[in-house]
């Protein structure tokens, strides 16, 4: 498949700034969920852009950079663990995206989204299944979120080393879970999501 494909529809339209958004960390049961906006020159095409989780840390940590040095512009928004607590995640996942839209530096004319989701945004949009895969602007922005992410994680690790959080990024392995059994729920981890270790 043509991972330029949705763009090039919108190009041929006469949309010239398009963007992907993309989440990271709707799963885990702790750390924050984090979204970036993307929007990249879509004449200078980086080989090797694909969904995040199709690649190695090494090679997405390679493109991060690339990603960042050659977008027109980028945004990335966090939302922590406290506020998926409150108002749960899919709503905090669509808050995230739609703050990581509205905090780029340029305007976007059409915004591209991964999965089902429609944004609270005054732009025009249209969701995209398995858009990381299958998007390239998606699948920029799904680079962006991981490796950042990822880096939250790791420091969180050297703060609460119970829970192997550089290892599992906060999802449920066997030893975060162990984790919660012996040293009980820390800051970060979303109350929603434990409730069975409460």
């Amino acid at each position: 498949m043509d991972k330029l494909l949705h763009e090039k529809e919108l190009l041929a339209k006469g949309y010239k700034y398009i963007c992907g958004v993309d989440e990271v960390g709707r799963g885990p049961l702790a750390g924050p969920v984090v979204c970036a906006a993307v929007i990249m020159p879509l004449n200078d095409v980086i080989l090797g852009v694909d969904d995040s989780k199709k690649l190695s840390a090494k090679k997405r940590e390679s493109l991060y950079n690339i990603i960042k040095e050659k977008a027109i512009a980028y945004a990335i928004f966090r939302v922590e663990p406290q506020v998926i607590d409150e108002i749960n995640i899919l709503e905090a996942t669509k808050l995230c995206m739609k703050n990581a839209v509205e905090s780029l530096s340029v305007k976007p004319d059409f915004v591209l989204t991964d999965g089902n989701m429609t944004l609270d945004i005054s732009v025009e949009q249209k969701s995209v299944i398995k858009g990381d895969a299958n998007s390239y602007s998606i699948g920029a922005a799904s680079i962006i979120a991981k490796v950042f992410r990822d880096d939250i994680m790791d420091k969180y690790a050297e703060i609460y080393p119970e829970y192997a959080f550089e290892k599992n990024k906060g999802y449920g392995t066997a030893a975060h879970i162990n984790g919660i059994k012996e040293a009980g729920l820390c800051p970060i981890h979303r109350r929603s999501f434990t409730k069975k270790w409460q």
